[in-house]
């Protein structure tokens, strides 16, 4: 059972003021909750869940020492955000991310430059994750990491990848002799650039990268379009998956 004060506090955590005030976020379905509390990075405060998702997974639940209650399906739709509703919902404590120094010298580094929509950011931590990219850096104007859509998106990879908010101002101090990559339509062709360990810089959806940030960029790169194409641009999560793919390509092969 759920009581109507567990219910209405759930539903205002779907709010990302109320996400920010108690430091809480929501995490939905099979395979996202049980993959949260197998994990360390984030404390699983809270699970409600079905009886077969109790019956299937109790073990877990049970070793990973997770307060969980039994609910209805009709209990799960009133404090979920999806449609249909999978099983199971968990409230997880935000984690207090920091810059690894390291990585952004010895690694690549995506840094996403004002990404508005949930889904392309989640998808582009899923992206980083695949290509082994073990740091995001978003700017403040950036979309909520902890937006469920963004969650979702990312099929769990927040759970290996660090995501940090910061200022590129911030940041440069940090970027001496690191090569700062930026997807420009003007660049150069990425399969015929000679790409490093650096700072890869994807804009915003739809302005690209800003131009406080672009006068800083050390190598512009593009991804050529085929000719008399009839598409302006990629989008920014398609665009990303290209550039890390050759990234990874050419620095590991």
């Amino acid at each position: 059972m759920i009581s109507k004060n567990q219910i209405k506090h759930i539903q205002s955590l779907h709010s990302k003021k109320n996400r920010d005030a108690e430091g809480l976020f929501i995490i939905e379905g099979i395979k996202l909750v049980t993959e949260f509390i197998g994990q360390q990075k984030f404390a699983v405060k809270e699970v409600f869940a079905t009886s077969e998702y109790i019956s299937n997974q109790q073990s877990i639940l049970e070793t990973h020492q997770i307060n969980y209650s039994e609910i209805s399906l009709e209990e799960l739709k009133k404090i979920s955000l999806q449609t249909t509703p999978n099983q199971v919902l968990a409230i997880v404590k935000e984690c207090q991310q920091n810059i690894k120094t390291n990585d952004l010298i010895s690694s690549t580094t995506l840094f996403l430059d004002d990404i508005r929509d949930p889904g392309n950011l989640g998808t582009i931590i899923r992206i980083a994750d695949w290509f082994g990219i073990h740091q995001v850096i978003c700017s403040p104007n950036c979309t909520e990491l902890y937006n469920p859509k963004t969650l979702q998106a990312s099929m769990g990879a927040v759970l290996r990848v660090n995501v940090i908010t910061q200022n590129f101002d911030e940041l440069l101090p940090k970027l001496k002799d690191v090569p700062i990559y930026g997807a420009l339509l003007e660049g150069k062709n990425i399969y015929t650039s000679e790409l490093k360990h650096g700072l890869i810089i994807i804009g915003n959806e739809a302005n690209g990268i800003s131009n406080a940030i672009k006068q800083h960029i050390t190598h512009s790169i593009t991804i050529p379009a085929a000719t008399n194409n009839g598409s302006e641009s990629l989008n920014a999560a398609n665009a990303c998956a290209i550039i890390c793919s050759e990234f990874y390509r050419q620095l590991t092969y």
